[in-house]
């Protein structure tokens, strides 16, 4: 009960707990109600044939499908809700078979009392978290971590390989976590933990493989015309995104103006017989403000759109509840909007879709664009390359900017000499793969700690980089494959997850639904990155509904303008946090490294906001949780 209770805004709407003294078993939930309100979608759940007792986060979005099949085979059905359709299937297929046939997002908890093994398995993409513990002869399991600390047998010892990780990524990587003997079930992945024992052993197993996936979508790709590889593209998208609206509950989207959450609700508003309901945030700082593009978009598709103007204040009034959201270490300043407009869409509605998960898939980050520039120049000087690097950092970036002063006209880049300081050392890589991987890494953890352990730095390699190097797969190809199975689960989708439901709000994402995912790696590459633009095919599934001269131009990323807020009116908080002498101490910082790039920072010679940003979350962690 103590641990649920710390779950409370994820489902604010009831609760409940099942205990099997005799074996040692308990199991609690807390719901937000969204299919079937009634008390008919109550858990723990007990199957109708009572050998599984069920808790379970999440929806089965083709439920419904599944539920005229299964009372087709006999099964009879006691309420309308997708959890007894889970469970159902799970007692009639087996809990394998029946995960392959279901479409959603979900993490749970699966007891069987007739063979006494807890199984816990997580969606496909990892959409719903799950962590584990293994303390003693106690296995603890929760959506956060922050239930897993409610729990009297488990202990909050730093895992020093999870936070080296941390320091490079700038969030824990799956299956890692911040806290010793504590993990992340990965995506896709099922355990089954063996009650019989007085030591319970655990057995993973998948039900699907994204490498796999892949290596299947190249050796059978998608051979017909690109009029056809579209039009079945639109039809996937179009099918995800109905599966996705459906609920008990009122229902709108996020819209950022961008293409990615413009397709979403063009499609929405395609199938629904009423204006959907739209929300988008805005900064009065141009290059980070998307509000007057959504609202072009919202207007033409006539969504009931609403938006909501965000200053450096609201930032700050938020950023102390970051640490409470997260309750691991997580950098993505991106929160901040998402938890703003999460709030701002929970006023109206329960549940929302969003159009995140397009960039891995279908090509989107500029980053795919200027890391194979870098991968050409280096291929193009192979024996100089080096040389070229340590000549750009010869001089100091305040030297860089000085000639660019001297130009006529006075016209360059902004902060040049920052850019070209933090672009060489990429140069002097040989490897593509391993330049990708320096290019995700902010802080080099040999630098800032001073027993970085070895043996993480030289066993971890990003998921899927083996699987890029056996396939011999192009560059940017490895660098989606490689997103996808890291950067989407354990940033994109953590922190939409928590922000998300930190409002009791469920968020559904139509981009990552697995046949979308599959069919995009089945279709041919110049669909997805042609040149120097992005989501081809994507683009012109929303030509049909936008005009054109609303979407395309530059990609501007749901951000914040961090550099100058902690110049400004963040500066003081984030100097407090980095001058407490624990996060030195106890976690055994380089605080001159810290102290260094802080005045850099501050002074505007150099841009080290991500970083320090990073950093700064990391001793508000500290504060909030090891305190």
């Amino acid at each position: 009960s103590a641990m649920a209770s710390c779950l409370h805004n994820r489902g604010p709407d009831d609760c409940g707990v099942w205990v099997d003294g005799h074996n040692g078993v308990a199991l609690s939930f807390r719901r937000l109600k969204i299919i079937d309100v009634s008390d008919g979608g109550h858990q723990p759940m007990l199957s109708r044939n009572e050998r599984y007792v069920l808790v379970y986060n999440g929806e089965i979005y083709n439920y419904g499908d599944l539920r005229r099949e299964l009372i087709a085979a006999g099964v009879s059905f006691r309420s309308t809700s997708d959890t007894e359709v889970l469970l159902e299937a799970i007692a009639y297929w087996g809990l394998k078979a029946a995960l392959q046939r279901c479409n959603g997002m979900f993490a749970f908890a699966l007891w069987d009392r007739s063979e006494k093994i807890l199984h816990l398995a997580r969606d496909r993409m990892g959409k719903k978290p799950l962590y584990y513990a293994k303390m003693g002869r106690y296995v603890i399991f929760a959506s956060e971590i922050k239930a897993l600390c409610a729990h009297p047998a488990f202990r909050k010892d730093i895992d020093r390989n999870a936070l080296t990780l941390y320091l490079r990524y700038c969030y824990v990587p799956e299956p890692f976590a911040i806290f010793k003997n504590t993990f992340k079930l990965q995506p896709s992945e099922l355990l089954a933990i063996n009650g019989k024992q007085n030591n319970p052993s655990i057995k993973r197993d998948v039900y699907w493989d994204s490498a796999n996936m892949v290596a299947t979508a190249l050796r059978e790709p998608f051979v017909a015309s690109e009029t056809e590889a579209k039009t079945r593209l639109h039809d996937l998208l179009l099918d995800a995104v109905r599966l996705r609206m459906i609920a008990d509950v009122p229902l709108g989207a996020f819209l950022s103006g961008g293409i990615d959450s413009s397709t979403v609700v063009a499609l929405m508003q395609s199938v629904s017989d009423r204006p959907v309901k739209t929300y988008s945030i805005g900064f009065d700082h141009d290059a980070y403000n998307e509000a007057a593009f959504a609202g072009e978009v919202a207007k033409h598709l006539g969504t009931d759109h609403t938006e909501l103007y965000v200053s450096a204040q609201d930032a700050l009034d938020l950023v102390p509840k970051l640490s409470e959201t997260y309750d691991e270490p997580f950098f993505d300043s991106s929160s901040i909007p998402t938890y703003l407009i999460s709030a701002l869409t929970r006023k109206e509605v329960t549940v929302a879709l969003s159009g995140d998960g397009g960039d891995e898939t279908f090509g989107g980050y500029n980053r795919y664009i200027w890391a194979r520039q870098l991968s050409n120049i280096a291929k193009n000087i192979p024996f100089g390359s080096s040389l070229i690097s340590k000549g750009l950092t010869a001089l100091s970036p305040e030297q860089w900017d000085g000639l660019i002063g001297l130009l006529p006209g006075k016209r360059g880049i902004a902060a040049l000499g920052d850019k070209i300081h933090k672009v060489a050392p990429l140069l002097s890589i040989r490897d593509d793969l391993d330049r990708y991987q320096a290019l995700l890494s902010l802080w080099n953890p040999d630098v800032l700690m001073a027993d970085a352990p070895g043996q993480t730095r030289k066993k971890f390699r990003i998921p899927g980089e083996k699987f890029c190097r056996n396939r011999n797969l192009d560059y940017v190809s490895s660098m989606q494959v490689m997103d996808t199975m890291m950067y989407t689960v354990d940033d994109v989708l953590t922190k939409v997850d928590r922000a998300s439901m930190a409002n009791s709000l469920e968020v559904r994402v139509p981009l990552i639904d697995h046949r979308v995912i599959e069919f995009g790696w089945r279709m041919p590459a110049h669909l997805k990155l042609s040149g120097s633009v992005g989501k081809v095919a994507l683009r012109n599934i929303l030509y049909k509904y936008v005009p054109r001269e609303m979407i395309d131009r530059p990609k501007t990323g749901f951000g914040v303008p961090l550099a100058e807020w902690l110049r400004g009116p963040l500066k003081e908080w984030v100097g407090d946090l980095l001058a407490r002498d624990a996060l030195y101490s106890d976690l055994g910082l380089n605080r001159a490294e810290v102290d260094k790039r802080f005045a850099e920072h501050v002074s505007g010679r150099r841009n080290w906001s991500h970083q320090l940003w990073a950093i700064a979350m990391l001793s508000d962690w500290q504060r909030r949780w090891l305190s």
